[in-house]
């Protein structure tokens, strides 16, 4: 180790085993010089646009929405202009829910002196919404606004500054919740906060009225509504209805003593009650009526205040939500033979739970994890402003350390943006604390149940920030979600219980599960917790090999159903990929327990030879279509998602095969498990120069700077027209099929992200970055929202294969297991963000040295390896 004192001040604490025990020290900053690695924009469009990671504004604005809320607690969206959106705080998004909500200054003795709290109107909200032929009644769009606004992120925190020639005041609002990476619990708060900032920039004391007024948007046909008292504002309530009995509360609130509330809007018809509600607004006015007994249409919360030439007032609004029960529900129950329930985990016989999160839940229908540990919205409320303080401080310690980051200003964007999905409703926790999740999120429901494994293999981001969390899924896979034969779901029950066992397994999804347990292992460092696990491991391992390998050749040959909701028959590049890495994966954890992993040892080598032999054809990796000779031998008649075989199908299969392969096509998830391996911190075992050059092959084939001539029959919402982006596949050799795989001719940018940040590991970066850059440019806020990357459905899960980005461009790992730190940049010196189970913090790498700053929790390092060599802090 260096000898200098500043380092000798950081590193405090020295283990007795010999490890650094890094802890925050505010003494010194190790992460001063911040070397910016510019990448190569040659070949971008010729454009003016928006830079990454920098302000919205203008027509960039226009469809920006922020989720804010908890993770499975449920959200609202603070719109780009500073408007509420989507509310969906009932346990289910609410993609259409404007609420009527809104903020207003008014500054008496000013002309056009009150203004709701918002920038201009986006253009697609004066028209083309649902009804909006009948005039869109009752909203506030059109309410005066400030009339210029713009919006930045430091997830969890959005900054917008709003500004407006007729008021005196500079006007910042930050709307955020709580997100501390490894605390897990107070990441997933059913709350969120708005922080209104009013600075006087004139030369002259100035008397203005802050008000927040809402209707109340939980309110349902023939429901039990009401608007309750609260300290300091009010609260939404909706007992709900005979049929559907299921309270929701929602309450807004100030920390100022000098806040004055009406519980009761007038009330009248037509637009009665927001016509006198906005007349109180544009009067400078308070009004303070007593809460009643039911259909209050709206309430309001005044603060008065008055500022000097050049002094700041901040008031915070602040929210919290209650909604303990739902009739949701998915799948269907069953039992394993080797089950019992009641010992806490669904595991084979005499096994303890896991974890904390691996207690039984009984109960009918879903109830969210905050149910358990909060009795009521008052207890929301009060745990919120007690700890209020806390607990920013601890996510702006993450925002922080996350910004402090060098790395390509695209790269951060596009981690930071989908690190919203965890904060959306696709992310649910159940009342023991499990994950428990969707793929995406439809308008009005969550879309495709069931934490589905070969979606969530993608995702990189969970493992790293709340490691617990993301153990509690493979406790699901591995133990509810399994047989006793080894036959995994892939789409697990709600609540999370035993399931029938009545459809294929996904090959993708289950040997990634594999991988992913290794992943978790090294990540936390438990060898008892790997113990546990190890039995259930080994079964789902021994009934992929004998399900899709049955005669022992190395390749996933039966049909095999994957990610895209259909078989493939016969040996591919992809799934062979995830043999082999799952193979890799179960040798190491069985060697470290002791066990006989052989015959696991010679499957492997089986699979490297056929991978690299048979099934890579100069230039990439393809499918060798085999549909006889196999335990499966009618596609026609083979169980599956839409592909029953018409008359027309049957003559198709005659002539050219199964439906739905790619065969010899140039397929972007090519070698998917190579990737996911080197993610879960698996061994590469495959000739590094073949993964290379069939990455160069999918960039060169696949990816398009302009999609104006690409025929896309399937979901051309993605990416069309002028727009760039990377196809599933292509067939530059010929042979396509006349059905190849579904969705082949589409964009994802969960897998967009996931071949980037492959070519980024293989040090092929500006190639990365251009495919990164068309992905982000399509989200810039003109015509999708920057924060909700959608697939199958909003927020979809798939997106968060972005946090890969981190170790593929800088190559840090931290190996608990070890206590090991591995470095391997491909961008020269950095900075990045590291999280770990303990600890979150940076790690920089200058002139070939490595430095790391913790700033929470803490990081117990031994040795650090830079690109294969050891080296010291």
């Amino acid at each position: 180790m260096k000898k200098n004192a500043g380092r000798r001040n950081f590193l405090k604490n020295i283990t007795l085993s010999g490890a650094i025990a890094l802890v925050p020290s505010d003494i010194v900053n190790l992460t001063t010089d911040k070397e910016q690695h510019v990448p190569d924009k040659s070949d971008q469009k010729e454009t003016t646009k928006r830079a990454y990671n920098t302000a919205y504004t203008g027509e960039y604005l226009n469809r920006v929405a922020f989720p804010i809320g908890g993770i499975g607690a449920g959200m609202f969206c603070l719109e780009g202009t500073g408007s509420i959106a989507q509310v969906s705080t009932r346990n289910s998004p609410d993609m259409f829910n404007d609420p009527g909500a809104f903020a207003a200054i008014a500054v008496k003795g000013i002309v056009n002196g009150a203004k709701l709290l918002e920038g201009p109107v986006p253009n697609w909200k004066k028209f083309g919404l649902h009804d909006a032929g009948n005039g869109l009644g009752g909203s506030t769009t059109g309410l005066p606004h400030f009339h210029a606004a713009s919006f930045k992120t430091e997830f969890p925190f959005a900054h917008i500054k709003l500004d407006d020639k007729d008021i005196p005041l500079d006007v910042k609002l930050t709307g955020w919740s709580p997100f501390i990476p490894t605390d897990d619990d107070n990441s997933s708060l059913p709350v969120g906060a708005l922080e209104y900032t009013f600075t006087n920039t004139g030369k002259s004391a100035i008397e203005a009225i802050f008000s927040f007024n809402s209707k109340n948007f939980l309110r349902v046909d023939d429901g039990k509504n009401s608007i309750r008292e609260t300290k300091n504002g009010f609260i939404l309530f909706e007992g709900g209805t005979k049929e559907k009995p299921y309270p929701s509360e929602f309450a807004m609130f100030t920390d100022d003593d000098k806040t004055i509330v009406d519980y009761c809007w007038f009330r009248g018809g037509w637009w009665d009650p927001l016509t006198m509600a906005w007349n109180t607004v544009k009067n400078a006015e308070t009004r303070e009526n007593p809460p009643v007994p039911a259909d209050a249409p709206g309430a309001s919360l005044y603060v008065p205040f008055n500022l000097s030439p050049g002094k700041k007032k901040v008031i915070r609004l602040m929210m919290a939500w209650y909604t303990p029960d739902s009739e949701l529900t998915f799948g269907e129950m069953g039992r394993r033979k080797d089950c019992d329930p009641s010992s806490g985990c669904c595991n084979t016989p005499g096994d303890l739970q896991l974890d904390k999160y691996d207690k039984h839940f009984d109960g009918k229908f879903y109830k969210p994890w905050y149910s358990s540990r909060f009795e009521s919205i008052n207890a929301v409320i009060d745990y919120w402003k007690s700890r209020y303080d806390d607990l920013r401080k601890n996510s702006a310690l993450f925002s922080k350390a996350f910004y402090n980051s060098t790395l390509p200003p695209e790269v951060t964007e596009a981690v930071a943006c989908n690190l919203s999905i965890l904060k959306s409703p696709t992310v649910m926790r159940q009342f023991d604390g499990r994950l428990w999740s969707f793929e995406g999120c439809g308008d009005s429901g969550g879309c495709c149940h069931g934490s589905c494994t070969h979606v969530w293999n993608y995702a990189q981001a969970i493992p790293h920030l709340f490691p617990a969390l993301e153990r509690s899924l493979r406790h699901t896979e591995f133990c509810e979600s399994q047989d006793e034969k080894g036959h995994q779901n892939f789409r697990s029950n709600l609540p999370i219980g035993p399931a029938t066992h009545t459809f294929h397994a996904a090959a993708d999804g289950q040997l990634g599960g594999i991988m992913k347990v290794y992943r978790e292992w090294r990540i936390s460092g438990d060898d008892n917790w790997l113990q546990k696990m190890y039995p259930m491991v080994k079964a789902s391992l021994d009934y992929c090999i004998r399900t899709w390998d049955p005669r022992n050749k190395g390749v996933v040959e039966e049909p095999h159903h994957n990610t895209y909701d259909i078989e493939f028959w016969g040996p591919d590049g992809m799934h062979t990929s995830f043999y082999i890495g799952s193979l890799t994966a179960i040798i190491l954890m069985g060697e470290h327990l002791g066990k006989d992993v052989s015959g696991y040892k010679m499957l492997r080598s089986k699979a490297k030879i056929a991978l690299e032999n048979q099934l890579f054809d100069g230039e990439y990796f393809i499918q060798d279509i085999t549909y006889t000779g196999l335990n499966a031998q009618n596609p026609a008649t083979a169980k599956s998602y839409g592909g029953e075989y018409s008359k027309e199908a049957i003559a198709l299969l005659e002539k050219e095969g199964p439906k739905y392969q790619y065969g010899k096509g140039c397929l972007s998830d090519g070698i998917l498990g190579v990737w996911i391996a080197q993610m879960c911190m698996v061994p590469e075992s495959i000739n590094s120069n073949l993964i290379k050059s069939h990455l160069q092959s999918v960039f060169k084939y696949n990816f398009k700077t302009d999609l104006s001539e690409h025929a896309n029959p399937q979901r051309p919402a993605y990416a069309l027209g002028d727009e760039g982006g990377l196809l599933l596949c292509t067939w530059p050799n010929g042979g396509k099929l006349s059905l190849p795989f579904v969705y082949s001719d589409e964009v994802w940018t969960g897998i967009e992200h996931q071949v980037a940040s492959h070519l980024m590991l293989t040090g092929v970066v500006n190639e990365g970055l251009a495919i990164l850059r068309a992905s982000r440019d399509r989200y810039d806020g003109r015509i999708r929202n920057p924060f909700n990357e959608y697939e199958c459905g909003h927020w979809y899960a798939r997106a968060l294969s972005s946090y890969g980005y981190l170790q593929a461009l800088t190559g840090v790992k931290y190996d608990a297991v070890t206590k090991t730190l591995h470095i391997d940049s491909k961008v020269g010196n950095f900075t990045s963000f590291l999280s770990t189970d303990t600890g979150f913090g940076n790690v920089s790498l200058k002139s070939g040295e490595p430095s790391i700053n913790v700033m929470y929790g803490k990081i117990d390092v031994k040795k650090v390896f830079v690109s294969g060599r050891e080296s010291s802090l």
